[in-house]
């Protein structure tokens, strides 16, 4: 089951299930016109660990979020690199089982974690109070290690009641402030009612709806990074 949210009403939920269509017709996105230019300074390694929404789901290679972003932050001078460790399907319990091991496949320590998960586990209808619990761990294990987060934030479908959002919602910014770690609200806002930046499942972005949330993250990305050393002051 690919990561699913409803934008407009509780039929948008329903169109997404495990046989949802694959990848619409392809378009040039504009964002391929921006090249991949060199950038100065030291590499920035960065971690994206979710769900399909950094996975990709229905987008063509670099099509991705994490793809698009890094290419964003290289335009803005930033020399990320970003791994891209996002899973179809996964829920915060799956994302902490395999937090460890994603951790040590990395050959360079990632400066930064961006966190996609949740959305599966609002789908699933599973208990909020796990969905806590699982992404509290995911990030109290990267601040161990001393990996800055940003969480990339999710809403409840309406259909699940307003019971059911109360306990979902105030999730990420809970975790958020009681971490202290950066917060995007709620990631899929620029893409909400506009039919023309999702997929033919009326869920997933498309690579222009990719753009559209590139760019109204890139600045919490970059405010989400270390310092960047300065180099050291040469000898007189």
């Amino acid at each position: 089951m690919s990561f699913a949210f409803p934008l407009a009403s509780i039929a948008l939920l329903a169109a997404c299930s495990p046989s949802a269509p694959g990848a619409p017709e392809p378009t040039q996105a504009a964002m391929d016109a921006v090249p991949d230019l060199p950038v100065m300074g030291p590499e920035r390694p960065i971690l994206a660990f979710g769900d399909s929404l950094l996975a990709g789901y229905g987008l063509e290679d670099g099509e991705s979020y994490p793809a698009r972003l890094e290419k964003a932050l290289r335009a803005r001078g930033v020399n990320a690199r970003i791994v891209n460790a996002g899973v179809s399907g996964d829920t915060t319990a799956a994302g902490l089982e395999r937090l460890d091991f994603t951790l040590k496949s990395q050959t360079v320590k990632p400066e930064l974690a961006i966190i996609s998960l949740g959305g599966n586990d609002m789908l699933r209808g599973l208990a909020p109070q796990e969905t806590r619990k699982n992404l509290t761990a995911i990030v109290e294990r990267l601040r161990h290690d001393g990996i800055r987060v940003l969480l990339l934030g999710m809403l409840a479908a309406p259909n699940l009641g307003k019971d059911y959002a109360a306990q979902f919602n105030p999730i990420y910014p809970q975790i958020a402030q009681g971490e202290h770690v950066a917060l995007v609200p709620f990631f899929l806002q620029p893409v909400i009612d506009k039919p023309d930046l999702v997929q033919k499942d009326h869920v997933h972005p498309t690579a222009i709806g990719v753009d559209a949330i590139v760019s109204a993250t890139v600045d919490d990305v970059v405010a989400a990074l270390p310092p960047q050393k300065s180099a050291s002051p040469v000898p007189q």
